[in-house]
């Protein structure tokens, strides 16, 4: 049945410890919270949300938000995401219930950017172990195995946001930049840019000195990337003799290959040294038990998924979330939505625009029509609209009208789109909010 909420967002809650001071910019746009001090299991997560009715959730990238969550937790509106990484909810579950999910594709950049950039210089120079070696008073001085960056070829699995800080900051440091993505976008940019695009992951890893890693959980496409790394690891820089670093940094996801793929492709010298942040299995914040799978091989370097833990990114990820989140409850716009990492609607509010009709529907034939109809019958004048279908089922339609409609007129809104479409769940969420 069709959720229908006539204000903007009040009720918040927060897991997962991001920023303190996303409290207080969510106090701006209106909204207390309830913050949990520990990591939840499913069932605490749904009776917090229960407890306090919160319209929103935040989080960072842990605690998973799967369908059982969605079903039970009949206050949910929308999920922020305080991180990158939208691979701890359940998209399809959420977009059937008309809940948004939003991430933060911007604000932790250059913190991964510097880890990356840093892990590359320190590998190249086998720093690592070096240090070890001087901490037990061995000196060791010699230039075997230690490479100069410049001049090299960087391999990037993956253009976003991330990968292209990167290269930027490496072929400014005198790196070939090439690279595999299978967007369109990212590929007409990267070749805009003067980077080589590479056909398949094999032709990456077999020509570039250094590959690095930041590709999302799932492709463009929607395919699941989980373990697409596992077949090509064995062959990095196998085009490039013998006088090539071969360092391998993965920052982005855990489950991109096996660990016993990365440490044959080390054992067996394809690899000579890499640095991984991330983990098939991961501990949860607090946990007394954990068991790093590369711990018993010292050319692999291992941080405990930092790329993003910097003192800098953290507030700016609290400033960035609360201001998605403020603009969505107070005048439906929308930006960062993982269903269309591109979509951006509303932003400006029309001149004499009285409420923000803001709907989550199916995409089923009819349904944006009877959003269309239940204006003009209740004779509101619609001052600017804005509309966008996602792949999974869902629409998102904005609508900037002259004044709110009636609860009446809502109700039967959602009645007229289940008997256009044929589909009783047509309407999922409805948000009409008043604007001064």
């Amino acid at each position: 049945m069709a959720r229908i909420l006539t204000q903007p967002f009040t009720r918040g809650l927060i897991v997962e410890a991001p920023h303190a001071s996303l409290d207080a910019h969510l106090a701006e746009v209106g909204m207390s919270v309830t913050r949990l001090d520990r990591v939840p299991d499913e069932a605490a997560l749904i009776k917090a949300l229960r407890d306090s009715g919160a319209q929103v959730l935040f989080k960072r990238s842990r605690v998973p938000v799967m369908r059982a969550v969605v079903e039970a937790c009949p206050d949910l509106f929308a999920v922020q995401l305080c991180c990158i990484g939208d691979d701890s909810v359940d998209k399809q579950a959420t977009a059937d219930h008309g809940i948004m999910v939003f991430n933060d594709p911007v604000s932790n950049g250059r913190s991964v950017v510097e880890l990356a950039v840093g892990h590359l210089i320190a590998l190249s120079r086998r720093l690592y172990e070096t240090h070890d070696q001087m901490r037990r008073s061995e000196w060791n001085k010699t230039a075997s195995g230690r490479y100069e960056i410049a001049g090299k070829r960087l391999g990037l699995v993956g253009l976003g946001n991330i990968g292209r800080q990167v290269a930027r900051r490496c072929q400014e440091l005198g790196m070939y930049i090439r690279f595999y993505d299978n967007r369109m976008v990212a590929q007409e940019v990267g070749q805009e840019l003067g980077w080589e695009r590479c056909g398949t992951l094999e032709e990456l890893f077999r020509t570039s000195d250094a590959v690095t890693v930041h590709t999302s959980a799932r492709d463009a496409q929607g395919h699941d990337n989980a373990d697409m790394l596992d077949d090509v690891l064995g062959l990095l820089a196998a085009d490039r003799g013998d006088n090539s670093p071969r360092i391998y940094l993965n920052l982005a996801r855990g489950n991109l290959h096996h660990s016993e793929s990365l440490l044959a492709a080390v054992r067996s010298g394809a690899i000579r040294r890499a640095a991984i942040d991330v983990f098939p299995e991961e501990p949860a914040p607090g946990a007394a038990k954990w068991q790093n799978p590369y711990a018993d091989e010292p050319r692999i370097v291992c941080t405990p998924h930092v790329g993003a833990a910097t003192q800098e990114a953290q507030p700016r990820i609290a400033r960035r979330v609360s201001t998605t989140i403020g603009a969505f409850s107070l005048n439906g716009s929308m930006r960062d939505c993982v269903y269309d990492s591109r979509a951006q609607l509303g932003g400006s509010v029309p001149d004499g625009a009285g409420a923000a009709l803001a709907v989550v529907h199916s995409t089923r034939r009819g349904t944006k029509k009877a959003v269309d109809d239940a204006i003009f019958a209740a004779g509101a004048s619609n001052l600017g609209s804005a509309h966008r279908d996602f792949s999974l089922g869902a629409a998102y339609d904005l609508s900037f009208l002259d004044r709110p409609l009636a609860h009446d007129e809502l109700r039967q809104l959602v009645v007229q789109a289940s008997e256009l479409s044929g589909d009783p769940d047509a309407i999922r969420t409805i948000r009409q909010i008043e604007l001064a």
